[in-house]
């Protein structure tokens, strides 16, 4: 009769310690359910953990990418006031969270920016819900814009009476 356990014939068929002889004849090797459990609970805790931290990134860019918007918006204003030499009034409706164009005739430009289910909020803009631009570019009044993010960061972005853009 050959010894299963003899160290020569497991090298020979590369049978491992933990591995238990069936009544089929097979090799079969488990794992107690205590760790499984434990395997499990840590998976659990690390899927948990990456979650809330998935969710802090993606508020945060999404905040970001509000920003970048609105900076872009304030400078395509001032630009087409240049092109188009007349003054260009850059509309914020917070109620709709929306910002929109303006011509000094009132008429509408055809152009419209939507923040609303970005989870950033604009607390306050200095100068009123309505910045203007001159044909040569400059702003009618020096503005800031109070943005928070789904996080709870502030960021304020700033129009000077040059029409230069910054973000601080």
């Amino acid at each position: 009769m050959i010894d299963l356990r003899h160290e020569s014939w497991k090298s020979q068929h590369l049978i491992e310690e933990d591995s238990e002889l069936t009544l089929s004849g097979r090799y079969e090797e488990g794992r107690t359910l205590a760790e499984v459990m434990i395997v499990l609970a840590i998976i659990g805790i690390a899927t948990m953990m990456a979650g809330q931290s998935y969710r802090a990134a993606v508020a945060h860019a999404s905040g970001q990418s509000v920003i970048a918007e609105l900076s872009s918006e304030l400078r395509f204003a001032r630009q087409l006031a240049i092109a188009k030499r007349e003054r260009v009034r850059l509309i914020f409706d917070t109620q709709a969270r929306s910002v929109y164009f303006q011509r000094a005739d009132g008429a509408r430009i055809p152009h419209e920016y939507s923040y609303a289910r970005t989870g950033v909020l604009i607390e306050e803009i200095s100068a009123g819900p309505e910045i203007s631009f001159h044909p040569s570019g400059r702003s009618a009044s020096a503005t800031t814009i109070r943005l928070r993010d789904a996080n709870g960061v502030q960021t304020s972005l700033t129009v000077s009476l040059t029409g230069r853009i910054s973000l601080s």
